[in-house]
C-alpha cells in the first residue's frame, strides 16, 4: 500500500511538472501565428510586436539559472509554486492588454514566472525520483518544454482562428489555478542550501543577449546601420568579460567550472546547438508554406501536427531506454534523424506538387529524433550534476537551451530578410502575403542556405553528443 501511495504521489508531481513546462514551452511560441491579428487590434507594428516573443525568451534565458539557485536557497517547491502564480496572473494580464507596450511588459512578468517553474522542475525530479527512474521522468518533462515550444505554433494558429488571440493567454488561467492548487498540496521543499546571487554576471549576460538580439532584429527591419553594428559588436565584446567574471566568481550565475566534467559539458553544449538548429527548421518550413505555397497560418501549422504528436508519445519511452542503456547512443541517433529530416526538406521547391507529404514525412522523422535526444540528454546532464546543486545545473541547462531557441528565431528572421526585398520577410512570417516570381526563387535560395546552416549546427551537436563519453545508468 505504501509503495502504491508513493508511486501515485510521484506520478502526480510529475504530472504537475509536465503541465508547467508545457505551458511555458507553448507560450514561448504561441504568439507567432497570432502576430497579424495582434498588430491590427492593438494598432501596432511588427517591429514592436516581435518583442512580445523576444522579451519572453530574453527573460527566461537570463533569469532561469539564478531562479534555479533561488530554489536551492529558499526551497524549490516554494519558488516553483510562486512561479505558477505569477505565470497565471500575468497570462490573464496579457489577455486583457489594451496596448502593445502593456502586452510586452505583461509577457516579461509571465516569463519570470515561467523561468521560476522551468528552473526548478528538473531539480524537483532529481529530488523525487531515484537515478534509475529519472530518464523516464525527464522524458515526460521534455514533452512539456521542447515539444511544447513547437506545439505552441499549432495552438496559436488554432485558438487565434476560432476564438481570438486573447484566448491564447486566457486559456492558461484555469489550467494554472488547478495546477497551482495541486502543486501546493504535493510538491514539498528540499533542504535549504546556502549560496549567493550573481547579480553582476546576470546583468552582463542579459546586456550581451539584449544588445545582440536587438541589433540584429533592428538591422533587418530597415537597413543595416552603424548603430546596429555597434550594438551587436558591443554585445559580443561583453561575452569574454562575462566568462572572465564567472570563472572568478564564488557564486557564478553560470558555474562554468561544471564544464570540467566532460559528460556534463558536452551534454549542455549539445542541448544548445540542438535548440539553435532544431527550432529554426520549424520557422523556415512555416515561412515556406505561407510565403511560397500560400497556405494560411492555420493550415501551415496543422501539417506539422503528426511530428509533434509522435514526438510527445515517444519521449517518455525514449527516456526510459536511456535509463537502461545510457544517453550517448540514443541522443546521438536522435540528432542523426534530425539531420535526415533536413536533407528531406532540402528537396522542397517552389512548385513541387507533393510538398505536403514531404513536409509531413520530414516532420515525423524530426519528431522521432527530438523524442530520442531531449529526454536522454537531460538525463545525462542531471546524472552528472553534483548533489545539492540540481537547481543550478538544471537552470544552466535551461539557460543554454533557451539561448539557442532565442537565437534560432533571430537567425531565421535574418536569413529571410536578407534573401528577399526589405520588409517582405516580415509579411511572409506573419502570413500576410505570398511570394511570386523571382522573389519566390530568391526566398527559396535563402531557405536552402538556412537549412544548410541548421544542418551544420546539428552536426556540431551530434559530435558533442557522441564524444561525451559513457554516462552512468
Amino acid at each position: 500500500m505504501t509503495s502504491i501511495k508513493d508511486a501515485l504521489k510521484k506520478n502526480t508531481i510529475l504530472a504537475i511538472l509536465v503541465l508547467a513546462t508545457m505551458m511555458v514551452g507553448v507560450d514561448s511560441t504561441v504568439v507567432l501565428l497570432a502576430f497579424p491579428t495582434i498588430v491590427g487590434e492593438l494598432n501596432s507594428n511588427f517591429l514592436t510586436i516581435i518583442w512580445v516573443i523576444l522579451v519572453y525568451m530574453l527573460v527566461v534565458t537570463v533569469c532561469t539559472t539564478q531562479l534555479g539557485r533561488i530554489g536551492d536557497l529558499f526551497g524549490r517547491a516554494r519558488i516553483f509554486n510562486f512561479g505558477f502564480l505569477i505565470f497565471t496572473i500575468s497570462s490573464f494580464a496579457c489577455g486583457l492588454a489594451p496596448t502593445d507596450v502593456f502586452l510586452i511588459v505583461s509577457r516579461a512578468f509571465q516569463a519570470v514566472g515561467g523561468a521560476m517553474m522551468t528552473a526548478n522542475s528538473g531539480a524537483i525530479i532529481a529530488d523525487t525520483f531515484k537515478p534509475q527512474e529519472r530518464g523516464r521522468a525527464f522524458g515526460f518533462t521534455s514533452l512539456g518544454w521542447n515539444v511544447g515550444a513547437m506545439l505552441g505554433i499549432v495552438v496559436g494558429g488554432v485558438i487565434t482562428t476560432f476564438f481570438g488571440w486573447r484566448y491564447i493567454f486566457f486559456i492558461n488561467v484555469p489550467i494554472g489555478a488547478i495546477a497551482l492548487a495541486l502543486g501546493l498540496k504535493y510538491i514539498k521543499d528540499n533542504p535549504i542550501i546556502k549560496s549567493k546571487m550573481d547579480l553582476v554576471g546576470m546583468f552582463v549576460f542579459g546586456a550581451a543577449v539584449l544588445l545582440i538580439s536587438y541589433g540584429a532584429v533592428n538591422s533587418i527591419s530597415a537597413s543595416l546601420s552603424i548603430y546596429d553594428i555597434a550594438m551587436v559588436f558591443t554585445g559580443v565584446l561583453l561575452i569574454p568579460f562575462f566568462i572572465f567574471w564567472e570563472l572568478r566568481s564564488k557564486n557564478p550565475m553560470l558555474d562554468l567550472r561544471q564544464f570540467k566534467n566532460r559528460i556534463l559539458r558536452s551534454s549542455i553544449l549539445a542541448a544548445f546547438f540542438m535548440s539553435l538548429g532544431y527550432l529554426a527548421i520549424a520557422f523556415l518550413i512555416i515561412m515556406y508554406m505561407q510565403g511560397v505555397r500560400g497556405l494560411s497560418p492555420l493550415d501551415a501549422s496543422l501539417i506539422l501536427v503528426p511530428g509533434y504528436v509522435l514526438s510527445g508519445f515517444l519521449a517518455p519511452y525514449m527516456g526510459g531506454l536511456s535509463d537502461k542503456h545510457g544517453a550517448r547512443i540514443i541522443a546521438t541517433l536522435g540528432i542523426l534523424l534530425m539531420c535526415i529530416a533536413i536533407l528531406i526538406y532540402l528537396n522542397l521547391t517552389a512548385t513541387l506538387s507533393y510538398y505536403i507529404y514531404l513536409i509531413i514525412a520530414a516532420s515525423v522523422v524530426s519528431g522521432i529524433g527530438s523524442a530520442m535526444f531531449f529526454p536522454s540528454n537531460n538525463r545525462a546532464v542531471m546524472a552528472n550534476a553534483q548533489a545539492g546543486s540540481y537547481g543550478a545545473t538544471n537552470g544552466l541547462l535551461r539557460t543554454v537551451s533557451s539561448l539557442g531557441i532565442m537565437f534560432s528565431f533571430v537567425l531565421v528572421i535574418s536569413v529571410a530578410a536578407y534573401s528577399i526585398p526589405n520588409g517582405a520577410a516580415f509579411q511572409i512570417f506573419v502570413g500576410t502575403s505570398k511570394l511570386i516570381g523571382n522573389v519566390s526563387s530568391a526566398f527559396m535560395s535563402g531557405v536552402y542556405s538556412a537549412l544548410y546552416v541548421s544542418l551544420a549546427i546539428l552536426i556540431i551537436a551530434g559530435i558533442l553528443s557522441f564524444t561525451r563519453g559513457k554516462d552512468a545508468y
